[in-house]
């Protein structure tokens, strides 16, 4: 297994991982996302993400995309948007990979946080993300407003 930064080239194979994610987390048709998307947000002159891959035999087979926040309380943060494990991978290995090498990268980046979200009845990832010494907050909720409701909220002004 190779766990490298990810290229543009691979975006096609980060968007068939996300699809896959998007069925395993029971909304498959909620990924909007579009390989052009993927190739132009990540690789401009100023990336809104950034990828590590982890490739078998050249096939990659898990992904954690990520991006920098920045905390009022912390300053410069990393955002762990999603780690995906191919379903046939899981429990090889791969994630971990993925896990440790995000952390390595909040350590070379000099972040005081990173963060991420985990679905409630994914008990085996709570688990993992628990054993690896990462807190979850069971009082804070997360809050989004979808392109429908900017724009129900931008009409009503």
């Amino acid at each position: 297994m190779i766990i490298r930064k990810g290229e543009q080239k691979d975006m096609k194979s980060v968007l068939e991982l996300i699809q896959e994610l998007a069925v395993f987390e029971k909304e498959p048709d909620a990924v909007e996302l579009t390989v052009a998307d993927l190739e132009r947000d990540g690789f401009g002159s100023n990336p809104l993400f950034h990828t590590f891959v982890a490739e078998i035999n050249e096939n990659i087979v898990g992904i954690a995309l990520y991006y920098y926040r920045y905390s009022t309380w912390k300053g410069k943060t990393i955002h762990l948007e999603d780690l995906i494990v191919k379903e046939n991978q899981r429990g090889s290995g791969v994630g971990f990979a993925l896990y440790s090498k995000i952390i390595e990268q909040g350590k070379i980046d000099n972040v005081r946080r990173i963060e991420w979200a985990v679905l409630d009845w994914n008990i085996p990832a709570i688990e993992f993300y628990k054993k690896s010494g990462a807190k979850i907050l069971e009082d804070w909720r997360i809050a989004q407003m979808d392109e429908k409701g900017i724009n129900e909220f931008i009409n009503r002004k």
